[in-house]
């Protein structure tokens, strides 16, 4: 495939990435995921391709200059060039620009994510607590789990990072540590996976406890404060109620 890449001059370049880009993530099962981005105006007989082998997405230069970024549409997509390889390029480095572009947030991206998301996180953490206060257990875990995925795309924003997709996460936390020592890689998978197992008041509290003196000092107090006296039962120091009584661990 990277010769007849190599071969086509209306290629402009090629990025791995996935599993085989990343070292120690690939499995006998892993594919090798190509991005072939073609100079705009020029015909190419390389197109989308998916095998058990190879896995090919094309596009043109104009819109390789605006995936994965944001109003692109496919901001999800954005990880993926978070450790990728540039395997063919322009002899002025444009295609290893653009991927290193996509791989860290500006600060004005960084700092929406940031405070639009610790905003979900607590809106997540705060109705599990209470569904677990009122005795509604199952609403309480579910809640709980989904405040996971905000947490994380916060606390990667606070250091202008992508948050990495969920088979990656383990993997670059320990490549590339997070600055927080409350978020050391064995710290927080120890208590993602408690959060999402079971839920627990105690472990969603032990988090936010852990994100708002971080959130604070990155300038996100406001998104904090807005919540009010609601602030107090993700603190645990709210009235005392019947939380304790009506917790059950799901089986």
């Amino acid at each position: 495939m990277l010769e007849t890449i190599q071969r086509d001059p209306a290629v402009a370049g090629a990025v791995l990435t996935g599993s085989k880009a990343r070292d120690g993530m690939s499995t006998r099962w892993s594919d090798h995921d190509v991005f072939v981005i073609a100079h705009d105006g020029r015909g190419t007989d390389i197109g989308d391709r998916r095998t058990a082998t190879l896995d090919v997405v094309a596009m043109g230069m104009a819109e390789f200059r605006r995936h994965a970024l944001p109003g692109s549409g496919s901001e999800w997509n954005r990880y993926a060039f978070v450790g990728a390889r540039v395997v063919h390029d322009t002899p002025e480095g444009l295609i290893a620009e653009l991927v290193a572009r996509k791989t860290t947030l500006t600060p004005e991206e960084a700092d929406s994510l940031a405070a639009g998301h610790l905003d979900a996180f607590v809106n997540s953490a705060y109705r599990a607590l209470k569904n677990h206060r009122d005795g509604h257990p199952l609403a309480g875990h579910l809640d709980a789990a989904e405040a996971a995925p905000p947490l994380l795309t916060h606390v990667f924003a606070l250091e202008r990072r992508v948050r990495p997709y969920n088979k990656y996460l383990a993997w670059e936390l320990a490549q590339r540590p997070l600055a927080a020592p409350a978020w050391r890689e064995d710290r927080l998978s120890g208590l993602l996976g408690e959060l999402v197992a079971h839920g627990r008041p105690d472990t969603l509290r032990r988090l936010f406890t852990d994100v708002e003196p971080l959130a604070r000092a990155a300038g996100h107090g406001p998104v904090l404060d807005a919540w009010g006296d609601d602030l107090l039962l993700l603190r645990g120091t709210a009235e005392p109620g019947p939380e304790a009584d009506s917790y059950h661990e799901l089986p």
